[in-house]
């Protein structure tokens, strides 16, 4: 199949039109998967533990032949990353997530849902345990990880259960993950960052320093990333309702400094601990986000 026709490389909001979550998130990952033709995300040790009876679906590059011609029972070899590996993704629900720049787009939080939900489904056929997480000013809804049969569902049921919410505190629901993830895992935190980052990265470099790898994907709407407009435009902020009057031309070089300079900190605080760091605009394919974190 062309690239061309792979639905993770075409428009979100395109691609969001096809159906609920579960329908694009599994059309979304069997063009990702395809177009890799391996499995991503291996950051952890892949030497060889231990085997186990074969499960349907399990990769056939991994059945132990020896085992099958000497016993005519099929095994696989176990890695140690399918053996040590939580993942939990903290997906931001607060009110500025649900904004959007322009009516054809998806908002923040329709892009993160689905994508969370793609990469949710990649871990596990993977079989690394996948839990989740949303918030807002707290913790809205917990999915513990785990790998069984129905998984997916329960962290998709996550997802639609959790209303748009209010303010952030992101804080809250990295400490929940010390209890969730006694062992070394992946943390996954997508979020539109609007929220202290002085707080949020000292529990991030907690996790960090606990032996978790993590990860922080910063969404943000393209429009966002430019003040365009209106010669005069009321901006309001959905989380406190303050708002101001502004004319976007006079602004628009100072504020895309500004940008710049709040994307720049993220990266270089993240990076000088240790964190993985990607910005993602809205109108980036599902794929092409997929493929930063592989």
């Amino acid at each position: 199949m062309a690239d061309t026709a792979r639905i993770d490389l075409l428009d979100p909001a395109d691609v969001a039109r096809l159906g609920g979550i579960e329908i694009v998130a599994a059309g979304v990952v069997e063009g990702f998967l395809a177009g890799i033709h391996r499995s991503p995300f291996r950051g952890f040790s892949v030497e060889f533990t231990e085997h186990r009876a074969y499960q349907p679906g399990d990769e056939l590059r991994y059945l132990d032949w020896r085992i099958l011609a000497r016993a005519d029972r099929l095994f696989v070899k176990q890695f140690e990353e399918e053996t040590n590996l939580r993942a939990m993704i903290l997906v931001d629900v607060s009110r500025s997530m649900a904004w959007r720049g322009a009516p054809a787009r998806l908002t923040k939080r329709a892009y993160a849902d689905r994508l969370v939900a793609a990469l949710a489904l990649i871990l596990l056929r993977q079989r690394d345990a996948t839990g989740l997480i949303t918030f807002d000013e707290a913790v809205r809804e917990v999915v513990p990880p785990r790998v069984r049969a129905g998984q997916w569902a329960r962290l998709v049921r996550g997802l639609e259960r959790t209303p748009d919410g209010g303010g952030t505190a992101a804080e809250a629901a990295l400490g929940r993950l010390t209890s969730l993830l006694a062992r070394r895992g992946l943390v996954v935190l997508v979020s539109d960052l609007l929220f202290d980052r002085d707080l949020a990265l000292t529990a991030l470099r907690y996790l960090r320093h606990r032996g978790h790898h993590v990860i922080v994907l910063h969404l943000m709407d393209p429009a966002e990333a430019e003040l365009s407009g209106a010669p005069e435009v009321r901006f309001r902020d959905p989380e406190s309702a303050v708002s101001v009057v502004v004319r976007p031309r006079e602004l628009a070089r100072a504020y895309s400094e500004t940008v710049r300079r709040e994307i720049a900190a993220w990266r270089t605080t993240c990076r000088r601990h240790g964190i993985a760091y990607h910005h993602v605009l809205t109108d980036l394919p599902f794929g092409m986000a997929l493929r930063m974190l592989a």
